[in-house]
């Protein structure tokens, strides 16, 4: 079972807004996701990012992988 950190999109149309989510590789980018760790705003100014520092680095030390998105709004709030 490959498992990944990406977003999830929610929102209205044209109105993006983004959870960042665990979730098994092989579900649709909306499908059911394992754990829900934090919400990506890029509505904002500066675009708001909150991230449960805690449970990312648990998933990550269980082998999850973060798509190439989630790398950088991890930098950006800290983690790493």
């Amino acid at each position: 079972m490959a498992v990944k950190i990406r977003l999830k999109r929610i929102g209205e149309k044209k109105v993006p807004m983004y959870r960042i989510v665990v979730a098994e590789a092989s579900t649709p980018r909306n499908g059911r996701a394992i754990e829900e760790i934090g919400t990506y705003n890029p509505n904002t100014d500066p675009a708001a990012v909150k991230v449960d520092i805690e449970a990312a680095k648990k998933w990550i030390a269980n082998g999850a992988q973060p798509t190439t998105v989630v790398k950088k709004l991890f930098k950006q709030a800290g983690l790493k």
